[in-house]
């Protein structure tokens, strides 16, 4: 298996001409003095180099010994504790925290490329850190002056861990029925008594503690508040104590991703502290599961890329068949056949595209967080908008993209040996947990989209529109291809909000075919942008591949537009009429 290489030509272009980064780094005081594309092209040439040497040697061993359980405790696979010692160190959990408290400080719009170069070269071992890095952003959001304090330093500098614990055996995404209690206490704790399933890094040999936020009832309460639970206590001057009652009582034995320690949680009168006020949990909650949505759609990007490397480097080396017209040679490389070439092409495409979505919507988060007024209020309901489809559309391509070059290496893609059926596995996950794609599209469709009446969603479009306009380096008729769809896609979203009322199972069977129709749509319009501003790229090999591509989408995969569209369209009877007897 060929090492890991980071498409650094592609982020740097994304950054510096298709998002004018420096310039919206500039304009954000918070950030103007922080970095700029010097800074960001230093970070991710290192983040390249520490994804190919560090990262990337563990993917294949510790997906064959994966984690095991022994004694009570949780121990990762050989390799790991010495590769995250070094990944901690240099700072890498923290890029994006708050430098008040030890983060580096680093915006979204790169923090984005760097995850995508870690979940490339190990999904597994990434997770670590991203759950850690999600669990200090709820932490600094909503918690108290003292737990900021306390526990934001060592979780930015990776010396103790996070993890997010909400799923219980008889409550998977309906958390209402949720049976973990909270106990107060005398001197303003509490006692936190349950269990929780699906813990992904809910314990590991990696860090010293393990700092959870558990979601649990108060007495007498039907709402859902939110508290830290660290695994060891921490006594006023920031020391580790004593144990805590929190236990593992298992690990899940997972198709995929077994490197990374999925545990069963014990919580047995565990000292704990509520982030945020009692019953509004949820709300607190989803400022890391939002953060983890788009780590997660960031998760089925980096396997797209690291699926097409693989099926790419493939494709030139594996000799069979002559080329369609004829060849002089005795076999050819399958790169020759348009099967093969198609199967590329689309991964290719959904890749390069869906960076542009990810590092658009790091693009949005900075501004939410940073700017001031309209501004950032449009960028805080942009965010909204398209965390969901970068969760969801993002991971269904990644899945995409790894089945098919698996499909690439023939029967050599069936087989462990080649690394390739190891994306597949790992990669099937990301669109079930952190919310299923089927609960994303509905979010999507039913508060993102009609819950405003399409405001946002008539925003967003406009704002496209306008860019197609300016757009000097592509064809009218290419533009054409887009505005059509664009307002295809609104007219079908007035058609659900017009009737979302008097038809309540509309949104919900419709839902997915509308965030697949927008996500197919926004792609084709990064296409379009990438093409036009790759035009004079001093780069001329650069620039034809992404004309190219560009043209690809556009008659191969944009179509695909009119399909989910027109799935809309037709509405929810054929879906909901058939008795459940029948089922």
């Amino acid at each position: 298996m060929n090492p890991y290489q980071a498409p650094l030509a592609d982020m740097k272009f994304l950054l510096e001409r298709v998002f004018d980064a420096p310039q919206t780094w500039g304009e954000l005081a918070a950030l103007a003095e922080t970095v700029d594309m010097d800074t960001a092209t230093a970070i991710l040439d290192e983040a390249e180099k520490i994804s190919r040497d560090l990262i990337h040697p563990i993917n294949r061993p510790g997906d064959e010994q994966g984690v095991s359980f022994e004694d009570a405790k949780v121990i990762t696979p050989d390799g790991y504790r010495e590769v995250y010692d070094q990944y901690a160190e240099g700072g890498w959990v923290g890029l994006c925290g708050d430098p008040e408290f030890g983060g580096m400080g680093m915006p979204k719009m790169l923090g984005v490329l760097v995850d995508e170069m870690a979940y490339s070269a190990c999904n597994a071992f990434t997770l670590y850190g991203s759950l850690t890095a999600g669990a200090a952003l709820c932490i600094n959001a909503h918690g108290s002056n003292e737990l900021k304090e306390k526990y934001l330093p060592n979780l930015y500098s990776g010396q103790w861990a996070g993890a997010m614990d909400m799923t219980e055996p008889q409550a998977g995404s309906d958390l209402r029925n949720i049976r973990t209690k909270a106990m107060p206490q005398d001197d303003g704790s509490y006692l936190i008594s349950g269990s929780k399933i699906f813990i992904t890094g809910g314990d590991h040999d990696l860090t010293e503690n393990v700092i959870h936020l558990v979601l649990a009832k108060l007495p007498d309460s039907n709402g859902i508040s939110l508290f830290l639970v660290p695994k060891i206590k921490v006594d006023d001057n920031g020391e580790l104590g004593e144990t805590n009652g929190v236990t593992v009582g298992s690990i899940e034995h997972k198709m995929g991703l077994k490197g990374s320690a999925t545990c069963v949680m014990n919580f047995d009168d565990a000292q704990g502290y509520l982030i945020g006020k009692a019953n509004r949990g949820l709300v607190c909650m989803f400022t890391m599961m939002n953060y983890e949505r788009l780590a997660i759609g960031i998760q089925g990007l980096g396997t797209s890329q690291a699926a097409y490397q693989m099926a790419s480097d493939y494709a030139k080396e594996r000799l069979q068949g002559q080329a369609a017209g004829g060849s002089d040679n005795a076999s050819d490389p399958i790169l020759v056949h348009g099967d093969v070439r198609r199967m590329l092409m689309t991964i290719r495409c959904y890749t390069e595209a869906g960076r542009a979505l990810s590092v658009f919507t790091g693009q949005q988060l900075d501004l939410a967080k940073h700017a001031e007024g309209e501004l950032q209020e449009k960028a805080a309901r942009y965010v909204g908008l398209l965390t969901p489809v970068a969760k969801a559309f993002l991971s269904d391509r990644g899945l995409d993209a790894a089945v098919m070059a698996q499909q690439v290496f023939g029967g050599h893609g069936y087989i462990r040996e080649t690394g390739i059926e190891q994306l597949v596995r790992d990669t099937r996950i990301a669109q079930i947990y952190e919310g299923t794609n089927g609960i994303q599209a509905i979010d999507f469709l039913g508060r993102k989209t009609t819950g405003d009446d399409l405001r946002t969603l008539t925003e967003f479009v406009a704002e496209c529109q306008s860019q197609l306009t300016a757009m000097t380096n592509v064809s009218d008729e290419q533009k054409a291809l887009i505005t059509s769809r664009f307002d295809a896609l609104l007219a079908s979203g007035e058609y659900i909000n017009a009737n979302k009322l008097s038809n309540p199972a509309l949104i919900n069977a419709c839902a997915v075919d509308f965030l697949d129709a927008f996500g197919h749509l926004v792609y084709g319009y990064f296409w379009l942008l990438m093409a036009d501003r790759a035009a004079d790229h001093q780069d001329a090999s650069f620039s034809t591949a992404k004309q190219q591509l560009a043209d690809f989408y556009l008659t191969k995969l944009l179509p695909k537009v009119d399909y989910h569209l027109a799935q809309v369209n037709a509405g929810d009877a054929s879906v909901m009429a058939m008795a459940e007897e029948l089922f």
